[in-house]
């Protein structure tokens, strides 16, 4: 049976924030008067995280639990607590407390009921060291600009779904912090954003380091180029083989055509062979005609499946 809301909390060695989280939830959830499901994901915690969850689970029945058997990280978390899912409205939260559960209706009436496909939060103001917030604001920026998305902060972890959105969304890497770039690319463009309240960190530590925005950024160039040319391979390979080829072969006439030129007028001038540019001019040629059979190749891999992909939006 579907519920209203599916609240997906991925977590990895929470153990001691998560009966207080569980139970702010539940305490806010039940005077909007509808049915909702807690989804915990276990990423592989060496803690008594799992143990907690199970605990949880015979205390609150609408907690359903999942436990990975190692650390596969958020993304993968994330994607299959979208699967799992029933909700009409997806919440999405961290598990150690520094999202506040008392953003919920906000978060809920805007995708219920105002018609957005996708809320991200916002932590305008942050409890974290200027080590983690620097970084995040260039990220952001760069991410904000590559997407067409204006949003401040791509990487908060409370975020709201319409249901049907979620159900489109393949997770893996560090995909996590380009959903809403996902989403958009499946044709759910009605984005917001919500100022949420960030918290200090009450227990444990933060699992994550800098090499994220490092792996954001590698992610963020792969979520581009497989969106443009996933189904059109030779659009990009050919583009670049053309221009390749047409550098490498312009430089050869124009060698050959001032070998023959100043041979006509008996100028003395090298072999054409002796000319380093020559040699950079057939690499160039060379290059073109490999990345033209690298887009050969791609299409004839894309065209393997026939059926299309397609993204439904609407349904009547």
């Amino acid at each position: 049976m579907k519920k209203d809301l599916s609240i997906i909390i991925p977590l990895y060695n929470e153990e001691e924030s998560l009966p207080e989280l569980c139970a702010w939830i539940s305490k806010v959830v039940k005077t909007m008067d509808i049915s909702y499901e807690i989804i915990m994901v276990d990423d592989g915690s060496s803690d008594n995280s799992w143990k907690v969850i199970q605990s949880l689970w015979e205390q609150y029945p609408i907690v359903r639990g999942f436990r990975f058997g190692r650390n596969y990280g958020k993304s993968a978390a994330l994607d299959l607590g979208f699967h799992h899912c029933e909700g009409k409205v997806v919440i999405t939260m961290d598990a150690d407390l520094q999202d506040s559960p008392d953003e919920i209706p906000k978060l809920y009436d805007m995708i219920a009921n105002k018609g957005y496909h996708l809320i991200s939060g916002w932590k305008q103001k942050r409890h974290d060291p200027i080590s983690k917030t620097l970084p995040s604001k260039l990220f952001n920026k760069v991410t904000s600009i590559f997407s067409g998305i204006k949003l401040h902060d791509f990487n908060c972890g409370l975020k709201a779904y319409q249901g049907k959105v979620v159900k489109t969304i393949h997770l893996y890497g560090e995909m996590h912090r380009y959903i809403p770039v996902i989403s958009k690319q499946n044709g759910f463009s009605k984005i917001g954003e919500l100022i949420v309240e960030h918290r200090a960190r009450k227990y444990g530590v933060t699992k994550f380091g800098l090499e994220r925005f490092i792996y954001g950024f590698l992610d963020l160039l792969s979520i581009s180029f497989v969106s443009r040319f996933k189904k059109r391979p030779m659009h990009f390979f050919g583009s670049l083989g053309t221009l390749s080829f047409m550098m490498g072969f312009c430089i050869t006439v124009w060698l050959i055509w001032e070998k023959l030129h100043n041979l006509s007028l008996h100028i003395q001038t090298r072999d054409i062979v002796d000319q380093p540019l020559f040699f950079l001019s057939l690499v160039a040629i060379v290059v073109g005609v490999q990345l033209f059979l690298a887009g050969f190749l791609g299409e004839i891999m894309a065209n393997t499946n026939k059926k299309e992909e397609y993204i439904i939006t609407e349904e009547i």
